[in-house]
Parts: C-alpha cells; structure tokens; sequence
C-alpha cells in the first residue's frame, strides 16, 4: 500500500486510521520559514503571561503546585522565573514533562498525553533565551483551581467524592535499613452488590515520597480469583475504567493490600493508604466486566512453574528479557504501564495475531521515579482475537552509564527489593466471554473510524 502523504488520501494500517492532507500547504509554509519577513514574526520575543503560562497549566501544573508531587510549584510568575534555565535543559532533553513514551513506533493517541511538541518547547526555548520576561498580567490565563495532594485527584473528573474509602492499618516506617513490606487484610462492610467505575490510592503525605508501590486487591473467600481495586507508584494519579466496563464489588469481599516502603532516614509512625472507590450508580450491571485497573500483569520472563526463566544480570553488563503470554478469550487493552527496578531502561509490548501479523502496541522508557499508565484514545484501544500472544520484552543496564544504577559491580537478580530488579507490564485490559461480543466491539469500532475519517475531511 503506497503510504506517501497526499491531499485527502486516507492511509490505514495497524487498524487505524490516519488522514493526511494539505502537502502543498506545508511546502508554502517551508517556504515563508525561509523568508527574512517570517524570521523576523518568529524572533518576536516570548512572554510569560502570553505564551508559557498556557503551556505549564495544560502540562505541568497538576503536579507543580503547593502540596503536589513535584518539587516545586510553577503556577506563578515568581514561582517560575528562578528555574527558567533548568525549566529550558528539562524540556529540551525531554526529561519532562515526563512522557517515556518511544515516539518512533507504536500507538501514538493517548487521552493523557501530556508531552510537549516540537513548537511548545521552542516556545519555552525562544523565551528564556530573551529574558524569561513576564509581559503583561492582563494576558494571564484564568488560574485553575488544583485539587492538592490531601484531595481526591479523581473527584475533579467525577464531580463527586468515592463512595467507599478503605483505609490500610497504621504501619510504622523505620528510620533506616531495607525495603519495608506490608500485606494487611480489610473486610468491607458491603450491603448489596455494586461496580466499580473508578479508584485511586493516596498515602498520607508524611509517608507518600516512602511509599515505593501501594497495591490493593479484591477476592471473595465464596469466589475463585481476585480482582485489582488499586494500584499507587509514583506520577501514577488514579484509575477510571471505560465506558460501561466495572468490577464487581459484594458482601463478604476481602481487600489485602500490598505495601512497599523504603525507608529514608526519618521514622514515620502511623503511615497508612486510603483507597478510594467510585461505583456506578445503584442497581446499574456495566455491559463489559474487567478484573479491576491494571488487572492483566505480564512479565517479561517467567519465575514460577516447571521450568522458571531466572533473571540475571552481570555485573557491569546489560540484559533482555521476554516472555510471551496467549489469550485464552478476546479481548480490548485500554491502557498500558511499564514496571522495573533500578537497573531496568524501557520495555515493550507486542502483539502477534492470530493470522501471523504482528505490531508493537508501545515501546516504554523506564524511569523508576516516575511510572505512567499511558491510557489509549479510545479509537486505537487494541481489539486483539482469542489466540493473540502478547509479547513482553524488557531491557536492563548494569553499567555505570545508567545513571539509576546504585553499584553496576553487582549481580542482581529477581526480587522484591529496590536493590533487585523485576519486570512486569500492568495491562488494563477487559476480556470478552462471548465471540459475537468481541465482533460487535470489531464493527463499533469500524464505525468510529469511519466517522474519525469524515469529520477530519470536513
């Protein structure tokens, strides 16, 4: 299929749908850029108010604020202006906002993208390099109100506090020594039968930058299996199922959380998570059931069974990893998050059909101090026939120039310990039971394309 860009030609591959147009339009415009006149319009000096602002409130200021993730708040001129220089060297190298998505293959589309383009960083660039000037205060954007780091970052969304709040016993976090875990259990007190639409984990803040991971998972000592309720790490803010997707929730559900602390040189006491819920309204069945956010987990290598594939990595060297995973029923991922260790550097997942073609879905950076779920658009969520293997691959670097490395002159291998390393993708994904099922979600999306398609040639 001939792939050349052309004025309204729609290309197709993948199962997505892309519209090129306008070829002649971007040659006109490569030819202004070359014009002194051009030059001069561009040259026009940046300003905060004007230009930067809307940059920072649609990038970076959910996490930048008072009592955020981040170390320093960006929503005022004079929180900015001393950290132009460093704000000019972090996005130029791409560092953040943080986005480790591989940009060169695989999906694209992500309804939390919050990367920035080739224009928004030459923004950011062009004004720093002529001063870092405020401008006037009459172009400020209208300043957002961000729900803090004591708030539910998911009531923003849903317009209403959880419905249920699960709180973890109090645990206390020593000053120093190894990594710390806790694996409570927690009885809910459930009345009926309810679904779950949406979660998010919150430590308290005086342990939330000791808190390495906070997973919490569902079962029903009357029921086989166990579902996800949550799942915490760091720049990870809360989880919202698709459109009529839920987990169930019942009498009788047990909730066991699984707890990593590291400690970091002050005693913590009392350190706990909340757990949040958000169910569908009362007596409401979702058409779609999933196991909970992030239910699927696929490694990259195996460590159980007859015959275990052992991670090893040599001292001042580097690894691969990869295990394939079938499907045993069809099935829709909406969302994807790499997950590793210190010495771990990207990983993939791939998909090879039924009919023996293959594509990567994403190829994942790993950046340890900040693990994102990249959550598909929803006209790109894989739709993958029983029999699909998903293939997982991890790379590692043990050498010094991985600059996470704590001692490139170890062995390490598999273990729950910072200073071990392991591999996993979390995978939101929802399994469909009935064949005629996954082939109505098959035309539905043919649909979408198609409308995709008209609205862009419109």
């Amino acid at each position: 299929m001939n792939t050349t860009p052309r004025i309204g030609v729609t290309v197709v591959y993948s199962g997505r749908r892309h519209i090129w147009s306008g070829a002649p339009v971007a040659f006109f415009a490569l030819l202004l850029a070359a014009t002194p006149a051009f030059a001069q319009v561009q040259s026009i000096s940046k300003t905060f108010a004007k230009d930067i602002a809307p940059i920072l409130q649609q990038k970076c200021q959910a996490c930048h604020q008072p009592n955020g993730m981040a170390p320093m708040s960006l929503i005022t001129y004079e929180d900015v202006r001393p950290w132009a220089s460093a704000i000019k060297r972090k996005t130029q190298a791409r560092e953040m906002p943080p986005w480790d998505i591989d940009k060169t293959v695989g999906i694209q589309e992500f309804k939390n993208d919050i990367s920035l383009s080739d224009a928004q960083i030459q923004t950011i660039v062009s004004w720093v390099d002529s001063g870092a000037p405020l401008g006037s205060r009459a172009d400020l954007p209208p300043p957002v109100k961000w729900p803090d780091a004591t708030e539910w970052q998911a009531e923003r969304e849903l317009g209403r506090p959880p419905d249920l709040v699960i709180k973890s016993p109090p645990f206390t976090v020593k000053a120093t020594g190894l990594d710390q875990w806790f694996e409570p259990k927690v009885k809910l007190e459930l009345t009926g039968t309810r679904w779950m639409m949406a979660s998010e984990t919150r430590p308290v803040l005086r342990s939330r930058k000791l808190t390495h991971h906070a997973n919490s998972f569902k079962r029903n000592p009357n029921r086989p299996g166990q579902s996800t309720v949550s799942r915490f790490v760091i720049g990870k803010p809360y989880d919202a199922l698709p459109k009529d997707v839920g987990t169930l929730f019942e009498p009788g559900d047990q909730v066991t959380f699984n707890i990593h602390y590291f400690p970091m040189g002050e005693e913590v006491r009392d350190a706990f998570v909340e757990v949040g819920v958000w169910f569908y309204p009362e007596g409401y069945v979702p058409k779609l059931k999933t196991n909970g956010p992030e239910g699927g987990t696929f490694s990259s290598y195996r460590n159980t069974g007859d015959r275990p594939q052992v991670l090893l990595i040599p001292p001042n060297g580097r690894q691969m990893t990869q295990a394939m995973h079938v499907l045993q029923k069809p099935a829709k991922i909406y969302s994807v998050r790499a997950h590793m260790h210190l010495r771990g550097v990207a990983q993939s997942i791939e998909a090879i059909y039924p009919d023996g073609h293959q594509e990567i879905l994403s190829k994942m950076g790993w950046n340890h101090r900040w693990q994102i779920t990249y959550q598909y658009e929803d006209h790109v969520q894989p739709l993958l026939p029983k029999g699909t293997v998903l293939v997982v691959t991890s790379w590692y670097d043990n050498t010094s120039a991985n600059r996470n490395n704590p001692d490139p002159d170890q062995w390490v291998v598999h273990g729950r310990r910072t200073g071990d390393d392991m591999s996993h993708a979390a995978v939101g994904i929802t399994y469909y039971d009935r064949e005629e099922d996954f082939r109505a979600a098959v035309n539905e999306r043919t649909e979408l394309l198609k409308r995709l398609a008209q609205q862009q040639q419109q």
